[in-house]
């Protein structure tokens, strides 16, 4: 496949936005998310083929590539870090493709019925003829599942099962989306024009038999296959998967260390403030008890709702013009309830590529109706603002300097990550916490981001935990003693622990990438500010780093200590 007609006077740059022209032609998900209207009728092949030619796009790129840093130019800043992002992507996706981790993709949060599930929510729905492209991409959907389905079948015949743990509660996820009834699908098109209902209905059918057929055969089939497959993943895939997360290959017993290190300081802090809410607590997460019970809360789902978009908004006025510089378009964010069936974590997705649809934050209920405010305020700093929101939404609106392909598909998840527990971590330096009880939550949510490395890393790795751990000391992590430990350090309810759990196991070296992001972030600024002196300036440095683009974690501390 060539990547474009003129590819040998390409730079870098240009490589890489035609890589995203061929991405988008094989991936409509990805064009959705981008904006791209001409991709809302169609949905990505997810047979071992179609996987296939993904693969061939990414090594037909990386010879592009070996040519267009050749040519002059190609050294300049903005087309090296390009070309560096662009390879380091392309290696780390090609590493996954070529072990066949795509014939066993199940999980709970991050797998192709979940992509094909959750691009509908961001397909645009205003006129009539979107109403259309909807209806030939609910029709699109039994082949989608089915090209899904053939890559684990694939995957079961050359020994390589999913997680028996992921695929229970995958298998729940789909009984939930077919309904009893009336599925998610039917749901979704009940909102569309009375001329197009029967053809909308007749294809949100088709979809749920789909859903249902899928969920059949992973409850008949699949799920006995891998019942006796082991949940953890082991070193060697451990550290491809935490490559392609982080952007770099880690020293993951200095990882490992690292969280515990983190874990200790934040107890201590915790302990603190605890105190102040309720004196003589026993732990911390006693002190969180009481707050879920006696604490600060929003009584209803809508007014939730409007409580985070109030609370973004207040950030943005706060923040602008003081720490950061914001273009009148970023300055725009939406909060939103996540659809029935997500997991238990909140999420956000980023800008079309011309802002029509603006960043938008999702929180999954979880079938509740009350929400303490000392959970939710640093996590929608980290969602939105100034987390998720200000970064994802600055390179989208910096994509001309930059490329389209640093500005969306290249994103490194440890560096975005890395970024939002910074911004969390910055509210507080600047006093937004202030009082005990949205404070602690802050610190539980750098507590949880710690234990996440502790577990993720120690669980998938057998490590031992270490003689000086007040949990099980001198003995090898397992899932079992991972969610004893997580749920013991966190105030989030017994679902929201056993859904975090399932979501490590099934995307191993993914939620690592928080914390050691975040420590990325610490030391870039750190670097820079010791460079400058009294002249640094945090808020031109902050500005100057949300419009880099993407990096893994290496570049990313080598670029941020420049700024």
């Amino acid at each position: 496949m060539s990547v474009t007609p003129s590819s040998r006077l390409a730079l870098p740059r240009q490589v890489a936005d035609a890589y995203v022209d061929a991405l988008i032609a094989l991936d409509p998900i990805t064009g959705t998310y981008l904006g791209v209207r001409e991709c809302s009728s169609r949905l990505p092949d997810f047979s071992p083929e179609g996987q296939k030619a993904l693969a061939a796009l990414a090594r037909t790129t990386l010879a592009e590539l070996d040519r267009a840093e050749a040519l002059a130019g190609a050294d300049s800043d903005v087309e090296r870090r390009c070309g560096r992002l662009l390879r380091e992507r392309l290696t780390a996706e090609l590493a996954v493709h070529d072990a066949d981790e795509g014939l066993r993709a199940v999980s709970n949060i991050h797998s192709p019925a979940h992509s094909i599930r959750s691009v509908f929510t961001v397909t645009p729905t205003e006129t009539a003829e979107d109403w259309a492209a909807v209806a030939e991409r609910l029709r699109a959907v039994p082949g989608a599942f089915e090209g899904y389905r053939e890559s684990l079948a694939l995957g079961l015949e050359r020994g390589l099962p999913g997680g028996p743990r992921a695929t229970e509660t995958f298998t729940g996820q789909l009984a939930e989306w077919a309904g009893d009834g009336r599925g998610w699908f039917e749901e979704f098109a009940a909102a569309g024009p009375d001329a197009l209902r029967g053809e909308l209905d007749e294809a949100a059918r088709g979809a749920t038999a789909a859903v249902a057929a899928l969920r059949d055969w992973m409850r008949d089939v699949y799920g006995p296959a891998v019942k006796s497959a082991p949940d953890t993943v082991g070193r060697e895939r451990y550290a491809r998967w935490s490559r392609y997360f982080n952007g770099t290959d880690l020293d993951l017993d200095e990882a490992y260390a690292y969280g515990w290190s983190e874990y200790h300081r934040l107890l201590g802090e915790m302990k603190t403030e605890a105190e102040k809410i309720l004196p003589g607590a026993a732990t911390p997460w006693e002190a969180l008890a009481w707050l879920d019970e006696h604490g600060t809360h929003i009584e209803g789902v809508e007014e939730t709702r409007a409580w985070l978009q109030a609370l973004m908004d207040e950030a943005i006025e706060a923040l602008d013009g003081t720490h950061f510089e914001l273009a009148e378009r970023v300055r725009k964010v939406e909060s939103r309830i996540a659809p029935p069936g997500s997991a238990a974590a909140p999420y956000y997705t980023p800008p079309s590529e011309d802002f029509s649809r603006p960043g938008i934050t999702w929180l999954p209920t979880m079938g509740e109706t009350r929400f303490p405010v000392y959970d939710l305020t640093s996590t929608w700093y980290h969602e939105g603002v100034p987390g998720h929101h200000l970064q994802l939404a600055q390179w989208v609106h910096v994509a001309d300097r930059l490329s389209r392909y640093q500005a969306s598909v290249g994103m490194v998840s440890a560096n975005a990550e890395g970024w939002a527990l910074y911004a969390e971590r910055l509210m507080d330096e600047l006093g937004f916490l202030g009082d005990a009880e949205r404070r602690i939550g802050y610190l539980d949510a750098q507590m949880m981001r710690s234990t996440r490395i502790i577990v993720d890393i120690g669980m998938h790795l057998e490590l031992e935990i270490p003689a000086d751990s007040p949990f099980h000391p001198g003995e090898r992590w397992t899932p079992k003693l991972a969610q004893e430990f997580f749920g013991m350090h966190s105030g989030r309810p017994a679902d929201f622990v056993e859904s975090e759990l399932t979501r490590y196991l099934s995307m191993p070296g993914q939620a690592i990438g928080y914390k050691l992001g975040e420590r990325a972030w610490l030391l870039g600024r750190e670097n820079a500010r010791k460079a400058h002196g009294d002249a640094f300036d945090a808020k031109a440095w902050h500005m100057a780093a949300l419009s880099q683009g993407s990096l893994g974690l290496d570049d990313l501390v080598e670029e941020l200590s420049k700024l």
